[in-house]
């Protein structure tokens, strides 16, 4: 199932859980506005080349829009509409005043030199830039997109509007990204895995974890989760995949994966395959590369008892029922990874207040948020009887119907 029609389900099972006014429930799932741009850019070697850019808000009932800008050849209105619907609730069920937006531009940057890139991102917000701002439509870097880029939107846009460095987050340290943003999503898995297993009566250091995707988020989870004493038997990435039933050294295994491109090879553990990496025996699973990972095909052979869903929508929905049949706890994505939006919001207000904080501010102001989120999320899961993914989901789309009604939708 594509992440457009697991959302929207996802969605519907919550807001009938929560008795929602079909009226309203339309009107949450419509966009607020989409946009499409050409963006014609002259080559390095003097042709024209033509790209077709996205930018879906989807709702701005509690807050500027907030989301990421990929650049990839199938970037698609389908995939954006789906993004940026999962960005509304995210960043509600992580209660930051935030809606959800989304955008991307159809192209193949490995194919494009940086002097081009750099031509495309500025065309791009000469597009937008009206459209977005730091209370209107906050961009971030997303696949294929990364601080650089954001440098480039930020000049663009000042050039407009004058400086305003909160008009995009994931920037730079330099022009007021903030610290602790890199480790963000990684830490807030951290967090959000301890606070389930806290639920659970286990700490991190007794139990064995596989960890699929050696990613900015793969990567940071692992290393987090081996300074917090937890033991970490397994790790995949694109290259292939290494096990060790003793515990991996992830501090070599993530300076031989930086060197050597990839995890195959490390001599710290043998030789796995990553197609069977789900499937490995340990205590907590967590995905955290591609979405659609885990399906009927393979959800019956999964032996973890938790998953902490750092990927999105890494699980289908129809191994979302053959998990919990079998009692196996899901963390879902929109809580789990939202580690990243929420020191984006940080950065956010470091640069409207012109005073930026020490990186141990900003990760123990995540933690809090973190774990109020877990708790908000339990709440729901009492007073709607339902499992963690429907407790998440119910608490976003909650606050977000709550904030339109009381902003007067009908009017």
């Amino acid at each position: 199932m594509n992440a457009l029609a697991a959302t929207s389900r996802n969605f519907k099972k919550a807001a009938k859980l929560l008795g929602l006014d079909s009226k309203l429930e339309r009107s949450l799932l419509i966009p607020f506005r989409e946009i499409k741009v050409e963006c014609t850019i002259p080559r390095d070697d003097g042709s024209l080349a033509s790209f077709v850019g996205f930018r879906v808000q989807h709702d701005n009932a509690r807050g500027p829009m907030k989301g990421g800008i990929r650049y990839h050849p199938e970037v698609d209105p389908d995939e954006v509409n789906a993004l940026a619907q999962l960005m509304t609730w995210k960043t509600a069920v992580a209660n930051i005043p935030y809606g959800g937006a989304k955008g991307g531009i159809g192209c193949a940057p490995g194919e494009l030199s940086i002097s081009e890139l750099e031509r495309l991102t500025r065309v791009f917000t000469q597009k937008i830039h009206d459209l977005i701002g730091i209370h209107t439509d906050v961009p971030a870097p997303d696949m294929g997109t990364n601080p650089q880029t954001m440098a480039w939107i930020l000049d663009e846009y000042s050039k407009f509007h004058g400086y305003s460095p909160a008009v995009v987050t994931g920037k730079p340290v330099d022009l007021g990204g903030s610290l602790g943003r890199d480790a963000a999503t990684g830490r807030g898995v951290l967090f959000a895995t301890q606070a389930l297993l806290a639920e659970h009566g286990k700490s991190i250091s007794d139990q064995r974890f596989v960890i699929q995707g050696f990613g900015n988020v793969g990567s940071w989870a692992a290393i987090l989760i081996s300074e917090a004493g937890g033991k970490v038997v397994a790790i995949s990435d694109a290259s292939g995949a290494v096990k060790n039933s003793n515990g991996l050294d992830i501090e070599k295994l993530h300076k031989y994966s930086i060197e050597n491109r990839g995890v195959k090879g490390f001599s710290g553990g043998d030789l796995a395959d990553p197609n069977s990496l789900l499937t490995e025996d340990c205590d907590v699973l967590i995905p955290a590369a591609l979405g659609g990972v885990i399906n009927r095909e393979n959800a019956n052979d999964i032996r973890a008892k938790f998953i902490i869903e750092a990927a999105n929508h890494p699980t289908d929905p129809e191994a979302d029922e053959i998990l919990s049949k079998k009692g196996v706890i899901i963390l879902p994505d929109i809580f789990a990874n939202s580690g990243g939006v929420t020191v984006s919001y940080f950065e956010w207000v470091q640069n409207i207040q012109g005073f930026m904080w020490d990186e141990e501010k900003v990760n123990s102001e995540l933690r809090t948020y973190i774990l109020k989120g877990f708790k908000d999320v339990k709440d729901m899961c009492k007073t709607h009887h339902c499992d963690l993914r429907m407790g998440a989901f119910t608490l976003g789309v909650n606050r977000v119907a709550r904030a339109t009604v009381l902003r007067g939708w009908e009017a």
